[in-house]
Protein backbone atom coordinates (compact mmCIF):
# COMPACT_ATOMS: atom_id res chain seq x y z
CA UNK A 1 0.00 0.00 0.00
CA UNK A 2 1.31 3.88 -0.67
CA UNK A 3 2.27 5.49 2.31
CA UNK A 4 0.75 7.98 1.25
CA UNK A 5 -3.05 6.33 1.10
CA UNK A 6 -1.94 5.06 4.58
CA UNK A 7 -1.62 7.96 6.10
CA UNK A 8 -3.81 10.50 4.06
CA UNK A 9 -7.24 10.37 7.00
CA UNK A 10 -5.07 11.13 9.79
CA UNK A 11 -3.69 14.37 8.23
CA UNK A 12 -7.29 14.97 6.57
CA UNK A 13 -8.67 15.04 9.72
CA UNK A 14 -11.14 11.80 8.76
CA UNK A 15 -12.86 9.48 11.23
CA UNK A 16 -12.02 6.86 10.37
CA UNK A 17 -8.99 5.10 11.03
CA UNK A 18 -5.78 4.65 8.44
CA UNK A 19 -5.48 0.93 7.20
CA UNK A 20 -1.77 0.23 8.19
CA UNK A 21 0.80 -1.94 6.47
CA UNK A 22 0.99 -4.06 9.60
CA UNK A 23 -0.91 -3.62 13.14
CA UNK A 24 -0.80 -1.42 15.68
CA UNK A 25 1.08 -2.90 18.20
CA UNK A 26 2.24 -6.06 16.17
CA UNK A 27 5.42 -5.60 15.75
CA UNK A 28 5.51 -8.55 13.06
CA UNK A 29 3.01 -7.38 11.17
CA UNK A 30 0.56 -9.43 9.22
CA UNK A 31 0.39 -12.27 7.51
CA UNK A 32 1.64 -12.10 3.33
CA UNK A 33 -1.60 -11.45 1.27
CA UNK A 34 -3.95 -10.93 3.51
CA UNK A 35 -4.35 -7.10 4.27
CA UNK A 36 -5.48 -6.13 7.79
CA UNK A 37 -8.72 -3.96 7.32
CA UNK A 38 -9.15 -1.46 10.67
CA UNK A 39 -11.68 1.17 9.14
CA UNK A 40 -14.43 1.73 11.69
CA UNK A 41 -17.05 3.99 10.88
CA UNK A 42 -17.40 6.98 13.15
CA UNK A 43 -21.33 6.05 13.50
CA UNK A 44 -19.85 2.96 15.29
CA UNK A 45 -17.06 4.44 17.28
CA UNK A 46 -19.48 6.92 18.72
CA UNK A 47 -22.33 3.90 19.75
CA UNK A 48 -19.36 2.30 21.18
CA UNK A 49 -18.91 5.34 23.29
CA UNK A 50 -22.31 6.08 24.12
CA UNK A 51 -22.93 2.38 25.31
CA UNK A 52 -19.05 2.74 27.49
CA UNK A 53 -20.34 5.44 29.05
CA UNK A 54 -23.90 3.91 29.99
CA UNK A 55 -22.06 0.66 31.29
CA UNK A 56 -20.23 2.85 33.21
CA UNK A 57 -23.03 4.83 35.35
CA UNK A 58 -24.24 0.87 35.57
CA UNK A 59 -21.33 -0.16 37.50
CA UNK A 60 -20.89 3.02 39.37
CA UNK A 61 -24.08 2.52 40.67
CA UNK A 62 -23.38 -0.79 41.31
CA UNK A 63 -20.32 -0.34 43.24
CA UNK A 64 -22.23 2.22 45.74
CA UNK A 65 -25.26 0.05 46.21
CA UNK A 66 -24.06 -3.60 46.30
CA UNK A 67 -21.58 -4.72 49.05
CA UNK A 68 -20.91 -7.33 51.97
CA UNK A 69 -23.72 -5.40 53.82
CA UNK A 70 -27.09 -5.47 52.19
CA UNK A 71 -28.38 -2.05 51.92
CA UNK A 72 -31.39 -0.88 50.06
CA UNK A 73 -31.14 1.18 47.24
CA UNK A 74 -32.78 3.95 48.58
CA UNK A 75 -31.06 3.96 51.30
CA UNK A 76 -28.32 4.39 49.54
CA UNK A 77 -30.10 7.00 47.21
CA UNK A 78 -30.41 9.06 50.33
CA UNK A 79 -27.02 8.60 51.42
CA UNK A 80 -25.87 9.95 48.27
CA UNK A 81 -27.96 13.33 48.36
CA UNK A 82 -28.73 13.81 51.96
CA UNK A 83 -26.37 12.27 54.36
CA UNK A 84 -27.21 11.54 58.04
CA UNK A 85 -24.25 10.95 59.98
CA UNK A 86 -26.38 9.14 62.76
CA UNK A 87 -27.57 6.84 59.97
CA UNK A 88 -24.94 3.31 59.72
CA UNK A 89 -25.87 2.72 56.36
CA UNK A 90 -25.32 6.13 55.30
CA UNK A 91 -21.62 6.33 56.76
CA UNK A 92 -21.12 2.61 54.98
CA UNK A 93 -21.76 4.56 51.95
CA UNK A 94 -20.03 7.74 52.61
CA UNK A 95 -16.84 6.11 54.03
CA UNK A 96 -16.15 3.11 51.93
CA UNK A 97 -17.73 2.93 48.97
CA UNK A 98 -17.72 6.36 47.41
CA UNK A 99 -13.98 6.77 48.20
CA UNK A 100 -13.30 3.44 46.57
CA UNK A 101 -15.55 4.07 44.18
CA UNK A 102 -13.91 7.13 43.27
CA UNK A 103 -10.48 5.59 43.49
CA UNK A 104 -11.65 2.84 41.52
CA UNK A 105 -12.76 5.74 39.28
CA UNK A 106 -9.54 7.42 38.69
CA UNK A 107 -7.05 3.89 39.04
CA UNK A 108 -9.31 2.59 36.29
CA UNK A 109 -8.54 5.68 33.79
CA UNK A 110 -5.15 5.93 34.59
CA UNK A 111 -4.51 1.94 33.69
CA UNK A 112 -6.42 2.03 30.93
CA UNK A 113 -4.64 5.03 29.13
CA UNK A 114 -1.56 3.79 30.39
CA UNK A 115 -1.93 0.31 29.08
CA UNK A 116 -2.77 2.15 25.55
CA UNK A 117 0.07 4.13 25.43
CA UNK A 118 2.65 1.25 26.03
CA UNK A 119 1.24 -0.78 22.94
CA UNK A 120 1.15 1.96 20.95
CA UNK A 121 4.68 3.37 21.43
CA UNK A 122 6.33 0.04 21.93
CA UNK A 123 4.15 -1.38 19.26
CA UNK A 124 3.97 -4.54 21.58
CA UNK A 125 0.61 -6.33 21.85
CA UNK A 126 0.88 -7.84 25.34
CA UNK A 127 3.00 -4.70 26.62
CA UNK A 128 1.13 -3.30 29.82
CA UNK A 129 2.05 -0.80 32.62
CA UNK A 130 3.81 -3.50 34.50
CA UNK A 131 6.30 -3.98 31.75
CA UNK A 132 8.22 -1.04 31.91
CA UNK A 133 9.32 -2.15 35.67
CA UNK A 134 6.71 0.83 36.70
CA UNK A 135 4.98 -1.30 39.33
CA UNK A 136 8.13 -3.50 40.69
CA UNK A 137 9.70 0.66 41.17
CA UNK A 138 6.60 1.70 42.96
CA UNK A 139 6.57 -1.04 44.94
CA UNK A 140 10.40 -1.28 46.32
CA UNK A 141 9.63 2.67 47.28
CA UNK A 142 7.09 1.77 49.22
CA UNK A 143 8.35 -1.31 51.12
CA UNK A 144 11.27 0.85 51.95
CA UNK A 145 8.78 3.87 53.07
CA UNK A 146 7.28 1.48 55.19
CA UNK A 147 10.81 -0.25 56.47
CA UNK A 148 12.74 2.63 57.23
CA UNK A 149 10.57 5.82 57.97
CA UNK A 150 7.88 3.76 59.73
CA UNK A 151 5.03 5.04 57.41
CA UNK A 152 1.77 3.45 57.67
CA UNK A 153 -0.83 5.59 55.89
CA UNK A 154 -1.44 5.39 52.73
CA UNK A 155 -1.32 9.09 52.29
CA UNK A 156 1.77 9.04 53.62
CA UNK A 157 3.65 6.16 51.03
CA UNK A 158 1.62 7.24 47.92
CA UNK A 159 4.06 9.80 47.60
CA UNK A 160 7.15 7.35 47.60
CA UNK A 161 4.87 5.16 45.44
CA UNK A 162 5.17 7.68 42.72
CA UNK A 163 8.77 8.63 43.04
CA UNK A 164 9.70 4.86 42.95
CA UNK A 165 7.52 4.71 39.34
CA UNK A 166 9.05 7.85 38.09
CA UNK A 167 12.36 6.30 38.65
CA UNK A 168 12.16 2.99 37.65
CA UNK A 169 10.24 4.62 34.42
CA UNK A 170 13.49 7.22 33.76
CA UNK A 171 15.47 3.91 33.91
CA UNK A 172 13.91 2.22 31.68
CA UNK A 173 13.28 5.22 29.06
CA UNK A 174 17.38 6.36 29.35
CA UNK A 175 18.34 2.72 28.70
CA UNK A 176 15.89 1.54 26.69
CA UNK A 177 16.84 4.80 23.61
CA UNK A 178 13.17 4.86 22.89
CA UNK A 179 13.49 1.05 21.01
CA UNK A 180 10.20 -1.17 21.44
CA UNK A 181 12.09 -4.47 21.83
CA UNK A 182 15.18 -2.45 23.96
CA UNK A 183 12.23 -0.85 26.21
CA UNK A 184 10.80 -4.44 27.13
CA UNK A 185 13.74 -5.77 28.03
CA UNK A 186 15.41 -3.28 29.51
CA UNK A 187 11.78 -2.90 32.11
CA UNK A 188 12.08 -6.87 32.13
CA UNK A 189 15.94 -6.22 34.07
CA UNK A 190 14.80 -3.98 35.66
CA UNK A 191 11.90 -5.75 37.49
CA UNK A 192 14.32 -8.98 37.87
CA UNK A 193 16.28 -6.80 39.87
CA UNK A 194 14.18 -4.80 42.34
CA UNK A 195 11.90 -7.76 43.12
CA UNK A 196 14.68 -9.89 45.13
CA UNK A 197 15.55 -6.86 46.90
CA UNK A 198 11.97 -6.18 48.01
CA UNK A 199 11.72 -10.23 49.13
CA UNK A 200 14.65 -9.38 51.22
CA UNK A 201 13.23 -6.14 52.71
CA UNK A 202 10.18 -8.39 53.64
CA UNK A 203 11.68 -11.68 55.03
CA UNK A 204 13.86 -9.54 57.23
CA UNK A 205 11.12 -7.33 58.81
CA UNK A 206 7.37 -9.29 59.89
CA UNK A 207 6.18 -6.04 60.27
CA UNK A 208 6.89 -4.11 57.20
CA UNK A 209 5.47 -7.19 55.33
CA UNK A 210 2.07 -7.22 57.37
CA UNK A 211 1.87 -3.72 56.12
CA UNK A 212 2.74 -4.07 52.54
CA UNK A 213 0.88 -6.96 51.67
CA UNK A 214 -2.10 -5.18 51.80
CA UNK A 215 -1.43 -2.68 48.83
CA UNK A 216 0.69 -4.79 46.85
CA UNK A 217 -2.37 -7.46 46.34
CA UNK A 218 -4.15 -4.56 44.38
CA UNK A 219 -7.29 -2.90 46.66
CA UNK A 220 -9.26 -0.21 46.47
CA UNK A 221 -9.89 -0.20 50.14
CA UNK A 222 -8.38 1.73 52.69
CA UNK A 223 -7.82 5.00 50.69
CA UNK A 224 -9.81 7.97 51.46
CA UNK A 225 -11.77 10.53 49.40
CA UNK A 226 -8.67 12.88 50.72
CA UNK A 227 -5.89 10.51 48.88
CA UNK A 228 -8.08 11.15 45.72
CA UNK A 229 -8.27 14.87 46.09
CA UNK A 230 -4.66 14.90 45.87
CA UNK A 231 -3.34 12.45 43.17
CA UNK A 232 -6.07 13.59 40.92
CA UNK A 233 -4.55 16.32 39.17
CA UNK A 234 -1.70 14.46 38.03
CA UNK A 235 -3.97 11.70 36.10
CA UNK A 236 -5.42 14.74 34.54
CA UNK A 237 -2.46 16.16 33.11
CA UNK A 238 -1.68 12.79 31.65
CA UNK A 239 -4.86 11.62 30.21
CA UNK A 240 -4.44 15.60 28.16
CA UNK A 241 -0.94 14.38 27.25
CA UNK A 242 -2.47 10.63 26.31
CA UNK A 243 -5.31 12.24 24.10
CA UNK A 244 -2.21 14.74 22.29
CA UNK A 245 -0.15 11.80 21.07
CA UNK A 246 -3.28 10.14 19.83
CA UNK A 247 -2.61 11.23 16.25
CA UNK A 248 1.64 10.63 16.77
CA UNK A 249 0.83 6.76 17.65
CA UNK A 250 -1.45 6.25 14.31
CA UNK A 251 1.74 7.57 12.26
CA UNK A 252 4.08 5.12 14.78
CA UNK A 253 1.83 2.50 14.13
CA UNK A 254 3.10 2.21 9.99
CA UNK A 255 6.75 1.69 12.00
CA UNK A 256 9.31 3.93 13.05
CA UNK A 257 10.96 4.48 9.36
CA UNK A 258 7.91 5.75 7.67
CA UNK A 259 7.32 8.01 10.82
CA UNK A 260 10.55 9.60 11.06
CA UNK A 261 9.89 9.79 7.00
CA UNK A 262 6.57 11.99 7.28
CA UNK A 263 8.85 14.13 9.85
CA UNK A 264 7.09 12.49 12.94
CA UNK A 265 10.15 12.75 15.83
CA UNK A 266 10.11 9.38 17.27
CA UNK A 267 12.36 9.96 20.13
CA UNK A 268 10.51 13.04 21.02
CA UNK A 269 7.04 11.16 20.87
CA UNK A 270 8.20 8.06 23.03
CA UNK A 271 9.73 10.81 25.54
CA UNK A 272 6.58 12.56 25.52
CA UNK A 273 4.67 9.23 26.33
CA UNK A 274 7.53 8.32 29.04
CA UNK A 275 6.44 11.88 30.80
CA UNK A 276 2.34 10.44 30.68
CA UNK A 277 3.25 7.08 32.12
CA UNK A 278 4.77 7.88 34.72
CA UNK A 279 1.85 10.02 35.75
CA UNK A 280 -0.36 7.51 34.49
CA UNK A 281 1.30 4.76 36.14
CA UNK A 282 2.74 5.71 38.74
CA UNK A 283 -0.70 7.58 40.27
CA UNK A 284 -2.88 4.49 39.65
CA UNK A 285 0.00 2.03 41.22
CA UNK A 286 0.11 4.73 43.79
CA UNK A 287 -3.68 5.01 44.59
CA UNK A 288 -4.35 0.98 44.36
CA UNK A 289 -1.41 -1.08 44.01
CA UNK A 290 -0.04 -3.17 41.51
CA UNK A 291 -3.32 -3.93 39.83
CA UNK A 292 -2.68 -6.61 37.04
CA UNK A 293 -3.73 -6.55 33.51
CA UNK A 294 -6.45 -4.06 32.98
CA UNK A 295 -3.49 -1.99 30.97
CA UNK A 296 -3.46 -4.83 29.23
CA UNK A 297 -6.72 -5.88 28.43
CA UNK A 298 -8.14 -2.63 27.87
CA UNK A 299 -6.81 -1.62 24.85
CA UNK A 300 -7.10 -4.99 22.99
CA UNK A 301 -11.07 -4.76 24.28
CA UNK A 302 -11.35 -0.99 22.46
CA UNK A 303 -8.97 -1.69 19.76
CA UNK A 304 -11.64 -4.56 18.62
CA UNK A 305 -14.88 -2.72 19.23
CA UNK A 306 -13.52 0.93 17.37
CA UNK A 307 -10.51 0.05 15.29
CA UNK A 308 -7.13 0.77 14.97
CA UNK A 309 -7.31 4.96 15.50
CA UNK A 310 -5.90 5.83 18.17
CA UNK A 311 -8.21 9.08 18.39
CA UNK A 312 -10.76 6.49 19.25
CA UNK A 313 -9.42 4.14 20.84
CA UNK A 314 -8.05 6.67 23.86
CA UNK A 315 -11.50 7.70 25.13
CA UNK A 316 -12.65 4.46 24.61
CA UNK A 317 -9.42 3.00 27.27
CA UNK A 318 -10.95 5.72 28.99
CA UNK A 319 -14.33 4.13 29.99
CA UNK A 320 -12.79 0.70 29.65
CA UNK A 321 -10.29 0.91 32.30
CA UNK A 322 -13.18 2.42 34.69
CA UNK A 323 -15.63 -0.05 34.01
CA UNK A 324 -12.99 -3.19 34.14
CA UNK A 325 -11.58 -2.23 37.90
CA UNK A 326 -15.08 -1.31 39.40
CA UNK A 327 -16.88 -4.30 38.04
CA UNK A 328 -13.42 -6.34 39.29
CA UNK A 329 -13.95 -4.31 42.75
CA UNK A 330 -18.57 -5.71 42.94
CA UNK A 331 -17.56 -9.31 41.60
CA UNK A 332 -14.91 -9.92 44.66
CA UNK A 333 -17.20 -8.33 47.10
CA UNK A 334 -20.13 -10.95 46.43
CA UNK A 335 -18.41 -13.65 45.10
CA UNK A 336 -17.31 -14.80 48.90
CA UNK A 337 -19.55 -15.30 51.55
CA UNK A 338 -19.45 -12.52 54.83
CA UNK A 339 -15.89 -11.51 52.69
CA UNK A 340 -14.15 -9.75 50.10
CA UNK A 341 -12.21 -10.46 47.29
CA UNK A 342 -9.06 -7.55 46.53
CA UNK A 343 -9.87 -6.22 42.71
CA UNK A 344 -6.39 -6.87 41.88
CA UNK A 345 -6.87 -10.77 42.75
CA UNK A 346 -10.33 -10.55 40.34
CA UNK A 347 -8.57 -8.66 37.43
CA UNK A 348 -6.23 -11.19 37.69
CA UNK A 349 -8.51 -13.76 36.87
CA UNK A 350 -10.21 -12.15 34.19
CA UNK A 351 -7.96 -10.88 32.52
CA UNK A 352 -5.19 -14.01 32.78
CA UNK A 353 -7.78 -16.25 30.03
CA UNK A 354 -7.21 -12.81 27.27
CA UNK A 355 -3.60 -12.69 27.84
CA UNK A 356 -3.60 -16.41 27.08
CA UNK A 357 -5.74 -15.49 23.76
CA UNK A 358 -3.24 -12.73 22.84
CA UNK A 359 -0.25 -14.75 23.27
CA UNK A 360 -1.96 -17.92 20.92
CA UNK A 361 -3.30 -15.50 18.35
CA UNK A 362 -1.47 -15.80 15.04
CA UNK A 363 -0.31 -11.50 15.51
CA UNK A 364 1.80 -12.53 18.11
CA UNK A 365 3.40 -16.26 17.21
CA UNK A 366 6.70 -15.04 15.51
CA UNK A 367 7.63 -12.81 18.83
Amino acid sequence: MPVDDAVRPADAGATTAATPAADPVDPVGAAPGRRRTRRVGSGRAIAVLVGSALALLVVVAASLALGVRSIDPGVVWQAIIGPDPANADHNVVWQLRVPRTVIGLLAGVALGLAGTLIQGVTRNPIADPGLLGLNSGASLAVVLCIALLGVSSPLGYIWFAFAGAAAAAAIVFSLGRGRPVRLALVGAAVTAFITPLIALVLLRDTETFNQYRFWAVGSLTGRGLDVAAVLWPFIAVGAVVAFMLANRLNLIALGDDVANALGQRVGTTRAVSGIALVLLCGTATALAGPIALVGLVVPHAARRLVGSDYRWIMPTALLFGPIMLLAADVIGRLIVPNAELEAGVVTAFLGAPVLIAIARSRNVAGL
